[in-house]
């Protein structure tokens, strides 16, 4: 079997993985279509620390191949899009709706992969760089046959993180005032969820000018360079901003652009050990600093909810899916990644 494997060192497509067969609880998936995300380019470049060797990939959509025990909701043949949040449903966060703090779904990997040399590990629950994989039945969300697998893929991070950061954690209201500092992947989901929450002043902030046309598309009503023309449009400053970035003085300056009761929400992954700061002081007036993990979602239900205001016209993803490379052509992809040619990268099996 396909994938790319991350050695510690590079990574490679490899043809010799073998995957067991799904446990009770557990959903074997046929991979059709995965999104290059900046997390998985962490992961090679030692931003995201993870245990080697790991098959790569998190973003993907596919088709049920096997159920385990007890596994209902999906059936062999359905198409589906695949979260990361691999949460237990059981504890005091689930049960409260916030299966994005699941205990059990963080730091847990699994090596349900193995090669002649050994085991190999899951990376985020997923790894979704392969022509199988299995996750939790909770992972796996059935979505209308009608979508195309390279868009369906990019709701399992993309569109889940950014959309749900602006529904789900930042709550952004009709008439509100929005700053995006980063129009990548996340930076697109972004704005258009302050699009679908009817956010009155949209602004996008992206120091590549080829960028502007793709987030008016995605809702942006202004677009700058910098922050540094921020206060021209939004004098008082913004209600929400959000850093997409990972950059930790972006981080000052999206607590600097904010009116008063405002609030920064920072999406943006920077190295683990890297450090923010920002004065205090500009804190008050009821500002806030908002950690957003996984757009604050909940998969069964956001998931399914993104697929129908797709089939509605009303959320993008056709437009989010820049190229679609091989699995094979995977190096390319990310050197068209990295020089910032796409909005995403989508490999196919």
């Amino acid at each position: 079997m396909r994938g790319v494997l991350f050695d510690g060192k590079q990574a490679a497509v490899v043809d010799d993985l073998e995957i067991r067969d799904p446990g009770p609880g557990e959903v074997l998936v046929g991979i059709r279509a995965a999104g290059l995300c900046h997390s998985d380019l962490s992961v090679i470049d030692g931003t995201i620390p993870f245990p080697p060797p790991v098959v790569l990939g998190h973003e993907g959509a596919g088709v049920v191949e096997a159920v385990g025990e007890g596994v209902t909701h999906v059936a062999p043949g359905d198409h589906v899009s695949l979260s990361t949040l691999a949460s237990c449903g059981a504890c005091a966060d689930c049960d409260r709706g916030r299966p994005t703090m699941c205990r059990k779904a963080i730091g847990r990997p699994g090596q349900p992969f193995s090669r002649p040399s050994g085991p190999v590990y899951q990376f985020a629950s997923n790894s979704a760089f392969a022509e199988r994989t299995i996750v939790k039945a909770v992972q796996a969300v059935k979505i209308p046959q009608g979508i195309p697998f390279a868009s369906a893929a990019l709701i399992g991070c993309g569109v889940l993180t950014g959309v749900g950061a602006v529904l789900n954690r930042a709550k952004v209201d009709r008439g509100d005032t929005v700053v995006v500092i980063g129009t990548g992947g996340i930076g697109l989901n972004v704005l258009q969820g302050a699009r679908l929450a009817g956010a009155l002043t949209i602004v996008a902030v992206d120091a590549n000018p080829a960028k502007e046309a793709v987030a008016r598309q995605f809702g942006a009503t202004h677009f700058l360079g910098s922050t540094a023309g921020v206060r021209e449009i939004l004098p008082t400053g913004a209600d929400h901003v959000f850093e997409c970035v990972g950059h930790t003085g972006l981080v000052r300056e999206a607590v600097e652009l904010l009116d008063r009761g405002g609030q920064a929400v920072i999406l943006g992954m920077p190295a683990a050990t890297a450090e923010a700061s920002f004065v205090p002081a500009a804190m008050f007036l009821d500002k806030s600093i908002l950690g957003c993990r996984y757009g604050s979602s909940r998969p069964q239900h956001d998931i399914r909810l993104y697929a129908d205001l797709y089939r509605q016209g009303r959320l993008l993803l056709d437009e989010l899916v820049t190229a679609t490379y091989p699995v094979e052509d995977f190096e390319r992809a990310v050197r068209d990644a990295e020089a910032g040619k796409v909005a995403r990268a989508v490999l196919t099996f």
